[in-house]
């Protein structure tokens, strides 16, 4: 049985959750709403205030799935409550970011200022100038634009310059002297 899978998720006040048939799951809450399709196999029920997945058989694929949908529920769920967030941190000299209306214009050390649109449903905050969070309710979305952010000048072993996430930890090289 998957560890992950068998636990039921419990629904806070002030949390809707709607199953169809075909197991497309919407998720209302305080924050907004998410709505995701998830396997069809697996076997999702509302149950009081908790809702539990099962699986139909014992494959590898079923047992994978488990705890999958029972993640993707539970992420879905914290997002509408809590919200996700992401924060980067820019290091080195004349490195730097800020907001201009709905556009986080960094300067990243190249010939151009690198210009980025906040994509629909994200939040991007900037405190100071080199701490960037991006905050929202799709964890999936919040983490792949905290990539894109971070892709576009990655931390270096030498210096330590780029951005890199603020828990990140960067293994540094001794340089050839």
């Amino acid at each position: 049985m998957s560890r992950i899978g068998r636990l039921p998720i419990e629904i806070p006040a002030g949390v809707e959750i709607n199953i169809s048939d075909s197991n497309y799951v919407t998720v209302k809450g305080t924050k907004g709403s998410l709505e995701q399709q998830l396997p069809k196999e697996m076997l999702i029920s509302k149950e009081e205030n908790q809702v539990i997945v099962k699986r139909p058989s014992d494959l590898k694929k079923m047992k994978s799935f488990h705890g999958l949908t029972r993640t993707l529920i539970a992420n879905m769920v914290e997002g509408v409550t809590k919200g996700y967030e992401k924060k980067l941190e820019i290091n080195g000299v004349g490195y730097r970011a800020q907001k201009q209306g709905k556009k986080l214009v960094l300067s990243l050390g190249y010939s151009h200022p690198v210009e980025m649109e906040d994509p629909e449903g994200l939040e991007v905050v900037v405190e100071g100038q080199n701490v960037i969070i991006v905050k929202g309710i799709d964890k999936a979305r919040v983490g792949q634009y905290a990539a894109e952010i971070r892709f576009k000048r990655p931390p270096e072993p030498y210096k330590g310059k780029g951005i890199k996430y603020v828990d990140e930890v960067i293994r540094r090289k001794e340089t050839g002297k």
